[in-house]
């Protein structure tokens, strides 16, 4: 060795053998490419020096090719030569390196020479090589040597197949041949030869008739691995060509027998070649088998998928989910995925076998950062879940479809858009009731995945500019500029993430609808006895009404600030629509939220520009020609020919839902089944071709449709816009200009009654309320359009079939003559019944108004201006329930509160004169008692009378009025509350706001009444008859009636004394009962008292002796004889006794300190009130009894207590009139102390009275309606009782501060 690399540096240094130096080849040492020939031909040379000098050979080609090239290719003679020495050593050398260095030589030198002369030289000696061949085992280096060549030399395999054909023969011979290397040979040489088109053209019928079942047999046999790589590299070629697969197939085969497990009977059918290749441990066979089954699939899965399936080759590939090589799991993944292209393959039960191992295969490769296999694998997963028959469930183990869930969750939450498109999709594939029916439904995990899922979306959202609503959204981006759409157009990925995110929201609705129906599904069946689970459909129900509204709803609108996509719109709509049914007790409310919010707005208007249709009448094209002039924002694409029925249909749905359920939310008192059939009926029929724009729709209302069957459509169209517009408005979404549709309704109704058509109730209804709410934006209505809707009215059975209780449609009807006349007074009585049951707008918006001052409000202007309306009012008051009777007394109470125009209260009492007049002809006195309205028209002829706040004279009405009310309480009993509190009132009154002349007929007029006068006397008596009150705060309807009688007779008993009136029938009073009701007081009421007290001062005042009354002494009645000391100084006081002076006395002053805890004025002042009267009697009577009682060392503690009651409680009126009174059973006042004391009283008193506003009295004496007033009346009618004017009594009892009554 050491001598031959001598010798041949040697012959580098010097011409070798005379071949010069030309030879020589640039490489150290240097090699002499003659003398490498040379020695490569010698036989006598060794293997290991023939080695040597290939090896240099090949250094040279590797690395000085050029050189190489240029000293052979000159000469092919030596080319020839050194070629046919490489071909022929491959032949004679059994060294496995030393051949597969002369192959790489050859190869080499032949791809550099670069001529196809030398190729076909190759192939003559490969061909004559294998014909002399005793063996197949010899033909090795050949096949190996074509198979490199092949790979080499791009023409190589078609130079083969054309000119060399009979070798295909001898590669088919080695196929047969037992020896694994030359079969991997040919499989390698049959993979390159198949891979040029040329040759599968040629070679077509070879591997038809010939190839097919040797290939197939081998790779089934196939032990090592070289064989098995080879042989799958030629089945991936031939899987290119559907003709090969359908031979490799077996497709010839029928249908029928395609879908028969005994298909697989032959001998090596390849599903089964390829699934023992699935069963192997070696990734790399296991990726390549993969790869090929996708490669038959690929093709055609419908014919090639069931072999696979009947194989169970499914089954292998999911278990080879389990490996870590990313290869072969993609390479799984795509034959799945092609797998679920057939229903062979879910009906087999494989998904149900192998979903457990694809979820946690997605789990695994989630922790590697391979975002395409990711996809991959999502996809899969979604083509399973979307896929799998329904009455196959897939989730069998709850376990599994909670990982699938996580699954879900994580790849939501990726960082990467691609893959969360994909898990959105995957999620709205899962969202199905078959995947979630395994009890308990996981709805706490699912609440969890689609909160996650719209935060994400809402996350590669971008922020909204500004909360607008979503009509305006849409009309601004229908609106805008195609460049500026453009330029701000949504990134196709993330509107692509929000379509899958509406489409799993809506599958996740759907789902919830679906649940409904099924029991077990409503709770968790598994839930522990006496506690609550989250798991529930009401919850996971709540959560998607909720959850649409915080996010759904906000990023759909955003994203339409950008952009509109009509699929999109499509599935977000019909998942409001889905949304109606959900949680079936919000769906009101939802659907009122949605009306507010513009839906109604952006559905039409969505119709309108997605959605339109051609237009056919001549008619309407003139209209619109004549629109688009007046409209230039109308575009001619208004009038193309467009259609998206899956959009359509969906807008119509929900707006034939959102306006059924906002008619039963807002129509509850008289939502009928026939006109909500009727109004479903009409909304589906008409709904789906009312693709117009607003300004198109607006001059539809006013054609007047023919008699042709297009023309009937009109009609429909024409009502369900009105319909739409209707329940727009009533939740404020005013998108229309309301002068324009206050023309269009007018001329709709116009055209109604020119052509004799007569509107649904619920048409009209709407039609009304839309004129009354555009009523002020434009000119009033003409006598012809107000005429037209009275015609239209008067065909109606019945006015509250159109009513809407709103006070602009109020104002619409009492506007207009024509209508105030004819349905004045049924609107006003629909008003005031509906006052309870609906809530009028302002309410609705929460303006915090009570529903007293709502209902009112709006009339208040509309009296003042139009007497006529309080006419109908006081006719209502008579013929309406009590309760209608009763809202408008409040409506007539504020009114006059808010009003001095004396005119009115001088209408009221003549209208009232006239039908107390009625009533009393008409009626009896138990028909009088059963009337329920009564008690309300003189409660509101009361306050007709308290609105006069001045004296007057009476006339001749309120003397009428004053006789027949005093007839009617005769005819009433004591127990007759709800007539007599009124009544005795309004007598009570109308005695003290009066001049005196005008008073003392007064007073005659009443004591002249005889049955009056009697029921007085029972109704004093029953002051000590009637039990206790439990509360003795609390004023009832008997205690206030026994008010007003008290301080009635007090009335009468002083202008009867004053007037010297004729008295023809008298009251008897027991005395004792009298003064025990104050001394004895318990539990009766502040005010009760007060009225006995000013009785009582009136009795005192004359000395017990008038000719009204009569005074009963319990003493006489006895038949006391004996004379006694004590009764005879009785006899000074009487009718009164020393111990009921004295007891009296003591009770007055422990009221006063009682009076003092409270903070009662009026009670203090009664009572200070009655001490002064009591003191005056007693002086008449008894001066020294007088003075015993003034100087009692009691008083002088009371001051002190009521001096210690507050910082203020010197200035108080009655402490200051309690120490004068105190002063004056003393000594004589100085006349300066005397005018000073008198002085600051008036001062005192005239800022108590001047900071009670009249407006905040009211007046609780006006019946058993008004009894929750009841303490503040008696404030007013026992005013008069407490003007207080500082007299002298007289010399004997000094200056005196005392009350008197008038």
């Amino acid at each position: 060795m050491r001598s031959g690399g001598r010798a041949m540096a040697a012959g580098a240094a010097r011409p070798c053998g005379g071949h010069g130096p030309r030879w020589a080849l640039p490489l150290r040492p240097p090699l002499c490419l003659a003398c490498a020939v040379e020695t490569l031909r010698d036989g006598s040379a060794s293997l290991v020096r023939k080695k040597h000098v290939v090896s240099r050979l090949h250094d040279a080609l590797a690395w000085q090719a050029l050189p190489v090239v240029q000293l052979l290719a000159p000469d092919e003679r030596v080319c020839g030569h050194l070629i046919g020495t490489l071909f022929g050593m491959l032949h004679t050398v059994e060294d496995s390196g030393a051949l597969d260095l002369f192959a790489e030589v050859l190869v080499r030198l032949v791809v550099e020479l670069k001529s196809e002369q030398y190729l076909r030289c190759i192939l003559d000696e490969s061909q004559k090589e294998l014909c002399k061949a005793t063996t197949m085992r010899g033909s090795l280096p050949t096949f190996a040597l074509l198979g490199k060549l092949a790979d080499a030399i791009p023409g190589f395999a078609d130079i083969l197949v054309v000119e060399h054909s009979n070798l295909v023969d001898h590669m088919l011979m080695g196929l047969t041949y037992p020896n694994e290397s030359i079969k991997a040979a040919v499989c390698y040489l049959y993979g390159k030869l198949y891979s040029s088109p040329v040759g599968t053209e040629r070679l077509s019928a070879h591997f038809e008739e010939r190839l097919c079942g040797l290939f197939l047999k081998a790779l089934g046999r196939a032990q090592t691995k070289e064989l098995q790589v080879n042989c799958l590299g030629l089945l991936k070629e031939l899987l290119k060509s559907d003709h090969f697969v359908s031979i490799l197939m077996n497709n010839s085969r029928t249908e029928e027998e395609s879908e028969n497990p005994d298909f697989l009977g032959g001998e090596h059918p390849l599903p089964l070649v390829l699934k023992k290749l699935l069963l192997t441990r070696d990734e790399i066979l296991q990726a390549a088998s993969a790869h090929c089954v996708a490669a038959v699939l690929v093709h055609s899965p419908s014919r090639y998928a069931p072999p696979f399936i009947h194989a169970d080759v499914p089954e292998f590939l999911f278990e080879c989910l389990s490996c870590n090589s990313e290869i072969l799991i993609w390479s799984v993944y795509c034959c799945l995925l092609l797998l679920t292209e057939e229903r062979l393959f879910f009906s087999k039960c494989h998904t149900v076998y192998g979903i457990e191992s694809l979820v946690r295969s997605l789990q695994d490769i989630l922790q590697l950062n391979n975002v395409e296999l990711h996809k991959q694998g999502l996809l899969l997963f979604t083509e399973i879940l979307k896929r799998q028959p329904v009455e196959i469930k897939l989730f069998t183990n709850r376990g599994v479809c909670i990982e699938a869930i996580d699954v879900l969750m994580e790849t939501v939450n990726c960082p990467v858009l691609e893959v969360v498109v994909e898990a959105v999709r995957a999620v709205a594939a899962f969202l199905r009731k078959d995947h979630l029916s395994s009890p308990p439904v996981p709805y706490e995990e699912l609440q969890k995945l689609l909160e996650a899922m719209l935060k994400r979306c809402a996350d590669f959202s971008p922020p909204q500019s500004s909360k607008r609503h979503a009509g305006d959204l849409l009309f601004s981006v229908s609106q805008s500029h195609p460049a500026n759409i453009n330029r701000g157009r949504v990134p196709q990925r993330q509107g692509q993430l929000l379509l899958n995110t509406l489409e799993s929201f809506r599958n996740a609705c759907r789902l919830a609808v679906e649940f409904q129906s099924d029991p077990m599904a409503q709770e968790n069946a598994f839930t522990a006895p006496n506690s609550k689970s989250k798991d529930t459909l009401s919850n996971f129900s709540e959560f998607l009404l909720r959850i649409c509204d915080s996010l759904c709803i906000p990023m759909v609108m955003n994203y339409l600030e950008r952009a509109v996509s009509p699929s999109m719109m499509e599935i977000f709509i019909s998942t409001l629509n889905t949304l109606f049914t959900v949680v079936p007790n919000m769906r009101n409310k939802f659907s009122k939220k949605l009306a507010s919010s513009s839906f109604i707005r952006l559905t039409l208007e969505l119709k309108a520009r997605f959605c339109s249709v051609q237009r056919v009448r001549s008619t309407w094209r003139h209209s619109l020609c004549v629109c688009r002039d007046v409209l230039p924002s109308l575009s001619c694409d208004c009038i193309s020919l467009k259609g998206n029925p899956a959009l359509n249909q969906a807008c119509s749905s929900f707006l034939c839902s959102l306006c059924l359920s906002l008619y039963s939310a807002t129509e509850k008192e008289r939502t009928s089944a026939q006109e909500e059939q009727e109004m479903s009926e009409l909304l589906q029929k008409g709904l789906p071709q009312l693709n117009y724009t607003v300004a198109e729709s607006l001059l539809l209302l006013a054609e007047a449709p023919e008699p042709f069957p297009l023309d009937q459509s009109l009609t429909s169209h024409q009502h369900c816009f009105i319909l739409l517009l209707y329940f727009a408005y009533t939740h404020g979404d005013r998108f229309v200009p309301e002068a324009e549709l206050f023309l269009a309704i007018r001329n709709f109704l116009l055209s109604a009654q020119d052509r004799g058509d007569c509107p649904a109730p619920y048409i009209l209804r709407a039609a009304l309320y839309l004129l009354a709410v555009c009523q002020d934006k434009g000119r009033a209505m003409d006598l012809r359009s107000s005429c037209t809707i009275r015609r239209i009215l008067d065909n109606l059975p019945d006015l509250s079939l159109v009513y809407v209780h709103c006070p602009l449609l109020l104002k619409l009807f009492l506007r207009y003559p024509e209508l105030m006349g004819r349905f004045g007074r049924q609107v006003l009585r629909l008003w005031f019944t509906w006052g309870d049951c609906k809530q009028t707008e302002t309410q609705e918006a929460g303006f915090g108004l009570s529903d007293q001052l709502n209902s009112v409000n709006p009339l208040l202007p509309l009296l003042k201006s139009n007497s006529s309306i309080l006419l109908i009012l006081l006719d209502l008051v008579c013929s309406s329930s009590v309760e209608v009777a009763w809202k408008v007394l409040m409506t007539l109470r504020i009114f006059l509160e808010r009003n001095e125009d004396v005119l009115v209260c001088d209408l009221l009492r003549s209208q009232f004169l006239q039908i107390l007049q009625q009533l009393l002809v008409e009626s009896s006195s138990a028909s009088l008692q059963a009337n329920r309205n009564l008690p309300v028209l003189l409660s509101l002829l009361f306050l007709v009378q308290l609105r006069s706040k001045g004296v007057r004279e009476l006339d001749s009405t309120d003397f009428k009025l004053l006789h027949q009310v005093s007839n009617l309480c005769g005819k009433c009993r004591p127990r007759d509350t709800d007539l007599l509190q009124p009544s005795l009132n309004f007598l009570y009154w109308s005695l003290h706001q009066t001049t005196p002349c005008s008073q003392q007929r007064a007073v005659a007029v009443l004591l002249s009444n005889v049955s009056l006068l009697e029921l007085l006397q029972k109704v004093l008596e029953c002051t000590w008859l009637r039990p206790l009150p439990s509360q003795p705060a609390y004023l009832s309807s008997e205690d206030a009636l026994l008010c007003s009688g008290w301080l009635l007779v007090a009335s009468l008993l002083l202008y009867q004394h004053r007037y010297n009136t004729e008295v023809h029938q008298t009251l008897s009073l027991d005395l004792t009962e009298v003064l025990n009701a104050v001394i004895f007081r318990k539990k009766k009421p502040v005010l009760l008292l007060v009225s006995i007290m000013q009785f009582l001062r009136a009795a005192l005042r004359q000395n017990f002796s008038s000719s009204l009354l009569v005074i009963i002494d319990q003493n006489a009645a006895q038949g006391v004889t004996q004379p006694q000391p004590r009764l005879l100084q009785d006899a000074a006081l009487h009718p009164l006794a020393m111990w009921q002076v004295f007891s009296l006395v003591v009770s007055l002053q422990n009221l006063l300190v009682h009076v003092q805890l409270q903070k009662d004025l009026l009670l203090s002042q009664a009572v200070v009130a009655c001490l002064e009267t009591l003191v005056e009697y007693l002086y008449v009577k008894n001066q020294d009894v007088a003075l015993h009682v003034a100087s009692q060392p009691w008083h002088r503690f009371l001051l002190f207590t009521l001096l210690n009651g507050g910082q203020k409680s010197f200035l108080q009126p009655e402490v200051l009139r309690l120490m004068t009174l105190i002063q004056s059973s003393h000594c004589q006042l100085e006349p300066a102390q005397s005018e000073t004391i008198q002085t600051l009283l008036e001062r005192l008193l005239g800022q108590r009275t001047t900071s009670v506003k009249h407006q905040d009295i009211v007046y609780p004496f006006a019946g058993h309606i008004l009894s929750g007033w009841k303490e503040g009346i008696l404030n007013v009618l026992l005013l008069p009782f407490f003007q207080l004017k500082v007299t002298k009594v007289g010399k004997q009892s000094g200056c005196c501060c005392c009350l008197t009554l008038g």
